[in-house]
């Protein structure tokens, strides 16, 4: 298979009953003249899955080479799935969606291609409608209004599983459990552009959500407390000034300026 410019990363735990059709549309989305038939690999993930998960991505794969599943025999965690996931993929850029079926793939290549045609780190989805029960509404929108009161990161929903970020900018985040929470505060300070816009949001098709208002709110206090001492942390350098633009001192040549800024 050649090498794709697009790795899709899709961390799944117990979604047998969603992946068949996500795996559908994201084919349907990417089948348009833009995007050759091999210019994009999916990776998914089955974080330590007890149903069906990995016996249907095996099937699948064994008629799509452009799937590759992965496997953790114990569940890691959303962040760990996608970070291994991103280390394994061969794409320039990568698009993560939640293997839930929650997020739309119609959305991805408008989100692909504004990443790529504007320069733009990281694409952040934005679920303007929220298709979920009122507790998760309620949980999601008191933790994104801490966190954002906090990092003041300009994201009203970093939450979102739809989002595209270029590999190399992934891959040189700092890693820790939960840290997928933070992904766009994290880009910022290491100098990245991020945006929002706004995507579909529909209803999960079956199984529930692992994912409540102690692992949204309670543990992401501290995991708040632990990115504003990274971004302190994480100052990025002054610009140094051309050569040229520096008088050069008597008995000081400006190439001797230049070899001295390039050591």
């Amino acid at each position: 298979m050649p090498q794709p410019s697009l790795s899709i990363l899709i961390p799944a735990k117990d979604e047998a009953g969603n992946l068949p059709q996500l795996l559908d549309e994201i084919a349907a989305a990417l089948s348009q003249e833009n995007y050759a038939q091999a210019d994009y690999e999916i990776l998914v993930v089955d974080d330590g899955s007890t149903d069906a998960t990995w016996t249907l991505l095996c099937q699948r794969a064994a008629q799509d080479a452009r799937l590759r599943p992965l496997r953790h025999a114990r569940s890691a965690g959303q962040s760990t799935s996608l970070w291994q996931a991103a280390w394994a993929a061969r794409g320039t850029w990568l698009a993560t969606l939640d293997g839930d079926g929650q997020n739309d793939p119609a959305d991805l290549p408008r989100l692909y291609d504004k990443a790529r045609q504007e320069g733009i780190t990281l694409v952040n989805g934005h679920r303007v409608q929220r298709r979920d029960t009122w507790f998760t509404r309620f949980s999601s929108r008191v933790a994104n209004r801490v966190r954002s009161a906090l990092l003041k990161d300009d994201t009203p929903d970093t939450g979102c599983g739809l989002k595209v970020i270029r590999r190399d900018a992934f891959l040189a985040l700092p890693y820790f459990d939960h840290m997928h929470r933070f992904i766009p505060a994290l880009v910022m300070a290491q100098g990245g552009k991020c945006v929002s816009v706004p995507v579909n949001h529909r209803s999960r098709g079956t199984g529930k959500s692992h994912y409540g208002l102690n692992n949204r709110l309670w543990v992401g206090l501290v995991d708040i407390v632990g990115v504003m001492w990274l971004r302190r942390r994480t100052r990025l350098p002054s610009p140094l000034e051309n050569h040229a633009a520096i008088p050069a001192e008597k008995g000081v040549s400006s190439t001797h300026n230049k070899e001295s800024l390039n050591k």
